[in-house]
């Protein structure tokens, strides 16, 4: 008797059947709106060119959030610090705090990246009103609960939050929806 002893691997046997179209295109999980934040920020102060790019810290100096389940006011406790990557693109990390009108407090980390022609990002810096879909600025905000006896929003650190948002020359302006 023979015996056959396999000594290659063969990438066109294991790829046959994968090589056609999937029948169906999944679907994205639906969004669910959870509110609108409007944050108030002072002028940036500009750290300088780093190892990771143009360094740029904005205070964040109050706001709101509000919401059809949700409302609240965003503390004098907070900064966007930002990389200038290049002339048209921005990573930006926000961290602040919001009193919920309920007493909860919610610590907030919302990373985000906003790029747009080099001339709208440039009049941005400048606190020039450049129109919301010149620039292209999502984000996904992460939560840190402070719940008190009579709240409960930890529900919020387990869960995916996106946004899209907006810069005005004194706010950003960002739309909220939970993915479900």
């Amino acid at each position: 008797m023979q015996t056959r002893r396999v000594t290659r691997f063969s990438l066109e046997l294991m790829t046959t059947e994968f090589d056609s179209v999937p029948s169906s295109i999944p679907q994205p999980p639906p969004l669910q709106y959870f509110g609108t934040l409007h944050i108030e920020v002072a002028q940036p102060v500009e750290v300088g060119n780093t190892h990771a790019g143009q360094r740029r810290v904005i205070p964040i100096t109050g706001g709101s959030l509000a919401g059809p389940d949700i409302a609240g006011e965003i503390l004098h406790a907070g900064a966007d610090f930002q990389v200038i990557r290049s002339a048209t693109e921005s990573d930006l990390d926000a961290r602040y705090v919001i009193a919920l009108d309920d007493g909860a407090r919610i610590f907030v980390t919302n990373v985000a990246y906003r790029t747009g022609s080099a001339q709208d990002i440039q009049a941005l810096a400048q606190g020039e009103q450049v129109p919301a879909e010149r620039i292209y600025f999502r984000c996904a905000p992460r939560f840190e609960v402070a719940d008190t006896p009579d709240t409960s929003w930890q529900w919020l650190e387990s869960t995916v939050v996106i946004g899209s948002g907006r810069r005005e020359p004194d706010a950003v302006i960002i739309d909220l929806w939970v993915v479900c």
